[in-house]
């Protein structure tokens, strides 16, 4: 345990759907039967694994399964997972916000976090009371807190209003606030949940970059739960893939992050058909992708070799006098690399007849970074503004095959004409 931060063994955490406690009389006093008699708890040996996209037969439900892992001092520790996987609520049992149904865990060292808005603070006392209290919770003594109050209020950013209570803060104020306070207390371990979503884009990069430094600068041990990969990337050495409450895979951050995203896109497609709804004035019937040479649909995986092609197909209802029509990519980390609309070529918004239509768009290569992307697709009729959209409708890998290129930052990555020559 010398080098441990953290250790997880065998940890689990059930719930009752609907319910608080076991939810009725008779499950407490059977509960309490089984356990005066030194016999398991008899709800334990049921419930069903936490899948929300499937419907379930049993009132109890496993948020974690069978969890065991170890975290090392001063690892900075992405935690990664889709909706529901069981994150929110690992952090809760390791920042001791609930307890285990099953299991145990052993921290070394004052555990401070930041969870979902609200989890800390006294909504009735000020800001400065709170940084007290929660100085207080971590064992601090009044002198300690006070040398840091001054650095927590000027991080924050809150000065103006630190004696107001903080039931009167925007949830914004609020984290800016509580982060602040995580971060500079003397804790050991940081755990931080997607709260920091709350904050705008400067706070949550001057949040990153204190991350950052108490981790590899103080030696402190951080958990980081955040759907951004490219935060995931940047802060963490390590990762956790948290799947349905289980355990999926852990390893370093590299690893982790691909395996994620390789799942996901296995789980989703390059070709889409759309059902049809008869009051839209223009809708998107089918999209995929194909090769140019071969004119057949790709699969998921294109080279950069490979000329790619997007063929949509469009069914208009109604004569239209201004159609647009659009697309876009995404990254992995949900951020728009590329766009292109029909005024491009057309200059303008077009006017098109009822009858069904396509298009195909020949899709620049070399054009990215290697990458999992999406592709997003629209259409609108411009004079009632009555839209149509498929968002992330079509999935796609792009793998580089010449070593050169493979490791280029940034995003776009169309090849340049350099010429080498001597100055006469």
């Amino acid at each position: 345990m010398s080098d441990i931060a953290i250790e997880v063994q065998h940890l689990s955490k059930q719930y009752r759907l609907g319910k608080i406690g076991t939810g009725s009389f008779a499950h407490d006093v059977n509960r309490w039967w089984h356990k005066v008699r030194g016999n398991e708890d008899p709800y334990l040996k049921i419930g069903e694994t936490n899948d929300r996209s499937v419907k379930g037969e049993s009132d109890y439900v496993w948020s974690l399964r069978d969890i065991s892992f170890n975290i090392q001092r001063g690892d900075a520790v992405g935690i990664i997972g889709r909706n529901g996987a069981g994150k929110s609520t690992l952090l809760k049992i390791l920042s001791r916000v609930t307890a285990p149904t099953q299991g145990r865990i052993r921290a070394k060292g004052r555990i401070a976090s930041l969870l979902e808005v609200g989890t800390g603070f006294h909504p009735e006392l000020t800001g400065r009371e709170n940084v007290y209290l929660n100085g207080a919770i971590l064992g601090m003594r009044k002198k300690e807190i006070a040398a840091k109050f001054d650095e927590i209020v000027a991080f924050a950013g809150v000065e103006r209003y630190i004696d107001t209570p903080v039931k009167r803060y925007s949830s914004g104020m609020y984290v800016r606030l509580a982060f602040a306070v995580a971060a500079h207390l003397e804790s050991e371990i940081l755990i931080v949940d997607e709260v920091l979503a709350v904050g705008d884009a400067e706070f949550q990069k001057k949040c990153m970059g204190k991350m950052q430094n108490v981790n590899q600068n103080e030696g402190r041990t951080v958990l980081f739960v955040s759907h951004n990969m490219n935060a995931i990337n940047r802060l963490c050495n390590s990762g956790i893939i948290l799947s349905n409450g289980t355990l999926f895979h852990q390893g370093n951050v590299q690893d982790v992050v691909q395996r994620y995203l390789s799942n996901e896109l296995s789980q989703k497609k390059s070709y889409a058909e759309f059902v049809l709804k008869d009051h839209a004035d223009v809708q998107i019937v089918k999209a995929f992708l194909v090769n140019r040479a071969s004119n057949i649909p790709i699969e998921q995986s294109v080279s950069s070799s490979d000329n790619v092609d997007l063929m949509i197909h469009y069914n208009v209802n109604i004569e239209i006098k201004n159609l647009h029509l659009s697309f876009y990519i995404k990254n992995s980390h949900d951020e728009i690399v590329f766009f292109s609309d029909l005024t491009d070529s057309y200059g303008s918004y077009i006017k098109v007849s009822p009858g069904n239509y396509k298009v195909r768009l020949q899709i620049p290569n070399p054009l990215l970074t290697p990458g999992q992307y999406s592709v997003s697709l629209g259409c609108v009729n411009q004079d009632n503004r009555n839209p149509y959209h498929e968002l992330d409708a079509l999935f796609f890998e792009l793998v580089e095959l010449n070593k050169f290129r493979a490791n280029r930052p940034g995003y776009i990555n169309i090849p340049l004409h350099w010429q080498l020559e001597p100055v006469l």
